[in-house]
């Protein structure tokens, strides 16, 4: 499927249990089988593997808890931010490139019409 396919809980962990059903199929025919990434497949190996059989999936309310949510909102405000300001500084310096480009071109242009 697609890249930024988004699957089930349930679809991820019937994947994980084929796999461990079918371990003589390498990973890459099983992936396959199910239609996804060899790379999602193996993802979703480890994260059950760490996560006693279940895969979690992402979310917007896929967090350990309130805090790590308002966390996870702070950084991405905080990135958002930093991007503002690397876009604000650059734009007073292009503004006055360009304003010192016009002034001459307009000066040029009445040079030669005088």
């Amino acid at each position: 499927m697609a890249k930024g396919t988004k699957y089930s809980q349930q679809f991820k962990e019937d994947a994980v249990q084929y796999r461990l059903d079918h371990p003589e199929l390498p990973l890459r025919k099983a992936a396959e089988n199910l239609g996804v990434s060899e790379s999602a497949l193996k993802n979703w190996m480890k994260a059950a593997k760490e996560h006693e059989g279940s895969v979690p999936t992402r979310g917007s309310g896929n967090y350990a808890s309130d805090e790590a949510k308002e966390i996870a909102r702070l950084q991405r405000e905080l990135r958002d931010t930093k991007d503002a300001l690397e876009w604000k500084k650059r734009v007073p310096s292009d503004t006055s490139v360009h304003r010192t480009v016009l002034k001459e071109k307009i000066q040029k242009i009445y040079e030669d019409s005088h």
